[in-house]
């Protein structure tokens, strides 16, 4: 066994094979794309046994010299030309195969040019505030200024008539117009000027009319109406920050008097939440207009009464049903269940765009009326009973005039 040759494992007893004189046939083949070749293998010399660089990888050297500026197409070799050796001239050839990869150098993108950006600008500026975006932009940055700095007014109340103007009517007004496209009749009947009692039906499951009603009023006849809210609106995080920055004050008689003497235009719906929650079935017919509160502050302060009647916020959620002992336990007056609520999940909040009708009557003056008439349980009777027939009258008349609940 002494003299025996020693056989590398894997040579299949064949001499001359893994002795790191002649690469096997297994790297070659390897070499040769039928395995990975993360790297070329360096030759080595039978004299010096030294790893030498293999003609590729001193082209790629040479390659990545040149200026990438003045290349701009680099071919590579294939990956069975790095592993070929200087007696294996049939490695060293590419494979037909297999194609050539070729990169493209690639360039930095340059900026976009200041005057595009400017025209784009001009562009978004007179799309948002119009052709004379110059002075509206103007204008809203001394917005801003005001609003940061601190330096405008609220009322006794919390009402905020910018914030209202710019935002709350802004925001109103498209669905006024173009969703439920209200006709406004009797306009001339709000009073340009000085206080006014502005008493209308209630309807719609959510309190839609009432805002309604505000940006109608706005646009129309050029005032804020200041609507007497109920508790539960008060009572809401975030609802009662709007209302009181929208103009809205507690429906109680201290204050309505206070704003009536104060100049103010009073909104009040004496439904209350037996109009907006009655079922569909009862549409347009009212309920009880409360214990006259409204009246007697109306004769305390002596002030008229415009009569508003509102035909279409029926039918924006039409009220199939209700969820009594849910809504006890969540503290509100009704769970509403409509043809599109709670059915189709949020998209049944949206309300149909019915066709609305506003009509303001003729005032209803209190200024002569004895001293003594608010104080009078009978007489505060006969005049709400006087406004109550007269808002239905209107309802009965433009119900039939109206061709279609949408048109």
């Amino acid at each position: 066994m002494g003299d025996a040759e020693i056989i590398p494992i894997g040579t299949r007893g064949r001499p001359g094979r893994g002795t790191g004189k002649q690469p096997s046939s297994a790297a070659r083949n390897l070499a040769g794309g039928k395995g990975p070749a993360a790297r070329p293998a360096p030759r080595r010399t039978p004299d010096t046994d030294e790893a030498q660089p293999t003609d590729v990888a001193v082209d790629r050297a040479a390659d990545t010299a040149q200026d990438p500026a003045e290349t701009s197409e680099v071919q590579h070799a294939p990956a069975s030309s790095g592993a070929a050796t200087a007696g294996d001239t049939s490695a060293q050839q590419p494979d037909p195969a297999r194609p050539a990869t070729r990169t493209r150098e690639r360039h930095a993108r340059g900026g976009i040019p200041a005057a595009d950006l400017m025209a784009a600008f001009q562009v978004a500026a007179r799309e948002v505030f119009g052709e004379e975006w110059e002075v509206q932009l103007a204008r809203f940055l001394a917005f801003l200024r005001r609003r940061v700095t601190g330096d405008y007014s609220v009322d006794e109340y919390g009402f905020d008539q910018e914030i209202s103007q710019r935002f709350f009517m802004a925001a109103l007004r498209p669905i006024a117009d173009k969703w439920f496209r209200i006709e406004v009749r009797g306009v001339e009947n709000i009073p340009s000027e000085g206080g006014a009692l502005v008493v209308s039906n209630h309807s719609g499951t959510v309190p839609v009319d009432g805002l309604m009603t505000m940006v109608s009023i706005h646009d129309h006849a050029g005032r804020f109406l200041r609507p007497l809210g109920a508790d539960l609106v008060f009572k809401m995080p975030i609802v009662s920050t709007m209302a009181r920055k929208g103009g809205a004050t507690l429906a109680c008689n201290e204050d309505a008097e206070r704003m009536l003497r104060g100049g103010e235009l009073v909104g009040v719906w004496p439904e209350g939440f037996k109009g907006i929650g009655k079922p569909y079935s009862e549409r347009y017919k009212l309920q009880r207009f409360g214990r006259g509160g409204f009246v007697s502050a109306a004769i305390r302060t002596g002030v008229p009464i415009v009569p508003l009647s509102v035909v279409g916020a029926e039918e924006i959620y039409p009220l199939v049903g209700n969820i009594p002992s849910l809504a006890r336990l969540l503290g509100v007056p009704y769970i509403p269940i409509t043809p599109t609520f709670p059915l189709l999940g949020p998209l049944g909040l949206v309300p149909l765009p019915s066709k609305w009708l506003l009509e303001f009557g003729e005032p209803i003056r209190t200024d002569e009326y004895d001293e003594g008439a608010a104080d009078d349980p009978m007489h505060v009777f006969n005049v709400t009973d006087q406004v109550r027939e007269t808002i239905q009258q209107t309802l009965y008349t433009l119900l039939m005039e109206r061709e279609s609940v949408f048109r």
